[in-house]
């Protein structure tokens, strides 16, 4: 791929300046995804994101969307599935199942770009405590909803998100900024601009004021007892 940096092992990063415009973010390729080079990668906005079997490609778009935990948006119809309280939550109950659901192929297309290599990687950083699933399971424990993502300091690096009913992926987003907030979080990544997200209050920031937003939050310390929900969603709303 000419005009981007191929990783050789341990090399570092080169500046997020020098991410090409198409596609839009676009900064190396190579290496491999150990928990140091992911922790290296985020802590810079870089994100991996690719198919097997290319090498794995290293993004920081820009600009970036991200949501600010107090511009979370509920909607009408969101607040009263809320209130009818028929959905269980938990969190980091079952890590690997929120990703396969994640990678499974979608009604609208085939499945995502979450292949093995992935699922280890990330299984890895949550038993490490630093990535985490929110999960929204129907009364009978079936999982129906989720979302994972990594938490540095006070910002939380979404990754993907499933639902199995209508508005699983945002009851867990709630689920999550219910979290964030009682953590003092500064906000959410959500990598690349989407109407999903957007319609949840994600606006886009440009890629050096989102690293400035990095710079004074993922070093902060969290308590990681912050990482507990309601029994089910209806609690959400107090």
């Amino acid at each position: 791929m000419p005009g981007i940096a191929r990783l050789a092992p341990g090399q570092a990063f080169p500046p997020t300046s020098q991410a090409l415009d198409y596609p839009n973010g676009l900064l190396a390729a190579g290496g491999t995804l150990t928990p140091e080079r992911l922790i290296e990668a985020y802590r810079r906005g870089i994100f991996p994101w690719y198919e097997a079997p290319q090498p794995v490609l290293w993004w920081t778009p820009d600009p970036r969307s991200v949501l600010y935990p107090r511009e979370l948006h509920v909607s009408r119809s969101l607040r009263k599935t809320l209130r009818r309280d028929q959905w269980q939550l938990s969190v980091d109950r079952d890590f690997s199942a929120v990703m396969r659901h994640c990678a499974a192929p979608r009604t609208t297309g085939p499945g995502t770009w979450i292949g093995p290599e992935m699922l280890t990687a990330y299984a890895t950083l949550h038993r490490l405590g630093i990535a985490h699933s929110i999960e929204v399971r129907d009364p009978d424990d079936a999982l129906v909803g989720g979302l994972y993502g990594l938490a540095l300091g006070r910002v939380f690096f979404g990754e993907s998100m499933f639902s199995r009913i209508p508005g699983g992926s945002r009851i867990a987003l709630v689920g999550l900024v219910h979290i964030l907030r009682r953590g003092g979080f500064r906000l959410v990544d959500c990598q690349m601009e989407s109407r999903h997200m957007n319609s949840m209050g994600a606006r886009t920031i440009s890629r050096l004021d989102f690293e400035a937003e990095l710079d004074h939050t993922v070093d902060a310390f969290v308590d990681p007892a912050i990482w507990t929900l309601p029994a089910t969603c209806g609690d959400l709303l107090l």
